[in-house]
């Protein structure tokens, strides 16, 4: 029993350690073909098109419904000691900091990157990317790159758009609904409110988009076993990359708290 606990940990454990072997040598041999002409500039496009406009619905709602309920919340708590005219402030640096990034960038994850791994996961299992080879073209270059582009160029945007709408939100639900002080709403998020609260989200922004597209390209890249093994592979990205941006947010809030 005790012997066969310790053999599911350590084959699990050296698994793991394979895995992200792997992966990290997948990444170091991609590194080179960032700055390799030609720069396919249009797939590039195509894809912060893709990700970046065709998200705009998703974040619009969601981020505005976030904005809601966080007010609400906040409203409950910040009520019972007398100082709701202040929780702006709090709001907002939430958002920007918090749950703009993850948030986003989680909307993404389920949108876009599952697109991407079923979308490589189906090419590899039908041959297509082996034609490209075949062909003479680098099917990482012409098929990952653009993909990891697109998405550290869009989700920043996309984050910022976010922070945005929620902050509106939470001020229309706060003013109107709540009867607290806009003006003073307001003053506390100019007198409080600094730049690095933006540049923070921003970053995560960029951190995010290359984690879970490198994750969502690769494991689509490397599909195995027909239709059921799109599936699996999409399974797969959409849940190893949402684990990676709460890790992820932890290290780079961290990084700032110890750099402030």
């Amino acid at each position: 029993m005790i012997n066969n606990f310790f053999y599911l940990i350590g084959k699990s454990t050296i698994g793991f350690i394979e895995a992200l072997g792997k992966f990290s040598i997948f990444q170091l041999k991609l590194f080179p073909l960032f700055i390799k002409p030609p720069f396919r500039i249009r797939q590039i496009f195509e894809q912060i098109t893709f990700m970046g406009f065709g998200s705009l619905g998703v974040i619009f709602l969601t981020s505005f419904f976030t904005g809601l309920v966080e007010a609400v919340q906040l409203y409950h708590g910040f009520h019972k000691f007398g100082i709701e005219d202040y929780m702006g402030y709090t709001i907002f640096v939430s958002i920007c900091k918090e749950l703009g990034p993850v948030f986003a960038a989680l909307m993404v994850v389920s949108r876009g990157i599952s697109a991407y791994a079923a979308e490589l996961g189906s090419m590899r299992v039908t041959e297509q990317i082996d034609a490209l080879d075949v062909m003479a073209v680098d099917s990482k270059q012409y098929l990952i790159i653009p993909r990891i582009l697109g998405t550290i160029i869009s989700l920043p945007l996309l984050i910022l758009f976010f922070d945005a709408v929620a902050n509106i939100g939470a001020y229309l639900i706060s003013v109107y609904t709540l009867d607290v002080n806009g003006y003073t709403y307001l003053e506390n998020i100019k007198q409080f409110g600094e730049f690095k609260d933006f540049t923070e989200g921003i970053t995560k922004g960029i951190v995010f988009g290359y984690l879970i597209s490198a994750v969502g390209t690769y494991i689509g890249y490397n599909t195995r076993g027909g239709a059921k093994g799109v599936g699996i592979s999409t399974t797969h990205a959409v849940v190893i990359s949402s684990i990676l941006i709460f890790v992820a947010d932890y290290v780079v809030s961290a990084f700032y708290l110890i750099f402030d």
